[in-house]
């Protein structure tokens, strides 16, 4: 059974988007399949966006952004209950401890590749429903797991590379999402969806200390850290079944995505990715890891009864930054926004670096989120670079608001997760080499100066692309 739904008739002013005569050309008619699935989806229609395709895409983007939330909880969980383990009776040592923490972060990367290709595969709304279900694994084999200091830490390891299953989602949303924007409001589209699903990270590092320490007395709840999270995941899915939708047009076009490989572009925002959200991801994983070496009396502080870790402060305000970074690429374009989220990021880990040895907690959480601000915004800045590289590698006059035809979509959306995935392996290099640095060295200073050292040669590169863009008089 199939449904044609007509635009209603418009009359009056013309919004500020809009010229007088889209206010009274006709919308192009979407047709509703069995399945939820949308023919006819064309975001860039004028009449279609101003009277279905926003209310549409409105509703897909709040329940993709809560599933999000939810994969990036998941995805966070070890980050926070490995500063747990040895009051649990865990003895694990040093590398194993970054291990654990890391390990998420790579599954999760890799898993970022086939994830890109499901929304086309599967439709939106299924796989958001199939990727949310998939959440329940790790969250109860968490539980599980820490229930027992007896646990091997093979076992461990393997549990928390579920964990991954959370990380993958980020691929698939961007790719699907994108499709329901005009390219005139991808960045910020983007920059919600992504800073949706990243503020999972802030929550868990905010709920889960508190959450296994209510009426502990002197055992911790662990287990608690993964169970909380079941009846969300379970709302999640129903949600998305209810309330999203599959778009014919985001298919499987398998030429596209082999063009996105062989675009050279794609590799470039790969590196650029790997230095914005990657030291997100990565930083936020290690921060309560961070917090509990270096200021043990500051780790965690009572509240009724429970603990609080202010290690949540870093994903907080890096998630809640990157819509905005989206916003302003909107305006002055991606390239001028990166550039100066990697000079903000350098300086940030510069400070750290300098006032480390003056042992001040409050010194080192200020400047910690400074970068975690910049790289937020730099998420958002450098992610909206992505769809405008793809419309003018397709031939788009002014690729910054024009998204090119629906092959060259196509192609940007497959770029958008491969480079998310390229980015996300910042999560699986930053504790390995914190790790590194601190079995080595007996501290963390010398590996933050190499990522000083890394953001200097991130800031050249982005320099150079705003540069190429000038020279084609074009916003990137």
């Amino acid at each position: 059974m199939t449904s044609t739904v007509s635009a209603p008739a418009t009359t009056g002013t013309a919004t500020p988007e809009s010229t007088a005569s889209e206010s009274t050309a006709p919308a192009t008619p979407l047709t509703i399949r069995p399945g939820r699935w949308i023919e006819g989806w064309n975001a860039e229609d004028p009449a279609q966006w101003r009277d279905q395709g926003a209310a549409i895409a409105q509703r897909n983007l709040r329940w993709s952004i809560f599933a999000e939330f939810l994969g990036f909880v998941v995805w966070q969980l070890w980050s926070i209950v490995v500063v747990s383990l040895p009051a649990a009776g865990f003895t694990f040592d040093t590398a194993q401890t970054f291990w654990l923490i890391s390990m998420p972060s790579l599954v999760g990367a890799t898993l970022r590749f086939p994830y890109t290709f499901m929304v086309p595969r599967f439709g939106g709304r299924n796989w958001t429903m199939i990727s949310a279900a998939l959440l329940l694994i790790p969250a109860i084999g968490l539980a599980v797991c820490v229930a027992n200091p007896q646990t091997p830490f093979g076992v461990m390891l393997l549990v928390a590379a579920l964990a991954g299953f959370g990380g993958g989602n980020f691929a698939s949303s961007m790719a699907n999402i994108t499709f329901f924007y005009p390219q005139r409001k991808k960045g910020w589209a983007l920059g919600l969806n992504a800073a949706g699903g990243n503020l999972g990270a802030a929550v868990a590092q905010f709920a889960v200390p508190i959450v296994i320490t209510i009426g502990a007395g002197a055992t911790l709840q662990l287990p608690l850290a993964g169970l909380i999270w079941v009846p969300l995941i379970i709302v999640a899915i129903v949600g998305a079944w209810r309330r999203m939708d599959n778009l014919t047009n985001a298919r499987a076009d398998l030429t596209a995505s082999l063009a996105a490989l062989k675009a050279p572009e794609l590799w470039l925002m790969a590196l650029l990715y790997i230095g914005t959200f990657g030291s997100f991801i990565g930083f936020s994983g290690v921060f309560p890891k961070l917090i509990a070496d270096q200021f043990p009396s500051f780790s965690s502080f009572p509240v009724a009864g429970a603990t609080l870790s202010l290690a949540f402060l870093g994903a907080l305000v890096g998630s809640l930054a990157r819509p905005f970074g989206g916003r302003l690429a909107d305006r002055f374009g991606g390239s001028v926004i990166t550039i100066a989220a990697f000079v903000v990021m350098g300086a940030g880990a510069l400070a750290v670096v300098l006032t480390l040895p003056l042992d001040n907690f409050w010194l080192f959480l200020a400047f910690f989120l400074v970068l975690f601000i910049a790289s937020g915004a730099g998420n958002g800045a450098t992610y909206r670079m992505i769809p405008t590289l793809f419309a003018l590698r397709a031939g788009a006059a002014d690729g910054h608001s024009t998204a090119g035809d629906v092959s060259a979509q196509r192609t940007a959306a497959a770029a958008l997760g491969i480079v998310s995935a390229f980015g996300a392996y910042g999560g699986f290099v930053i504790p390995q080499v914190l790790g590194l640095s601190k079995t080595s060295t007996g501290g963390y200073e010398s590996g933050l100066l190499w990522f000083v050292a890394a953001y200097a040669v991130l800031l050249a590169v982005t320099v150079g692309v705003a540069l190429h863009g000038r020279r084609r008089g074009v916003r990137i």
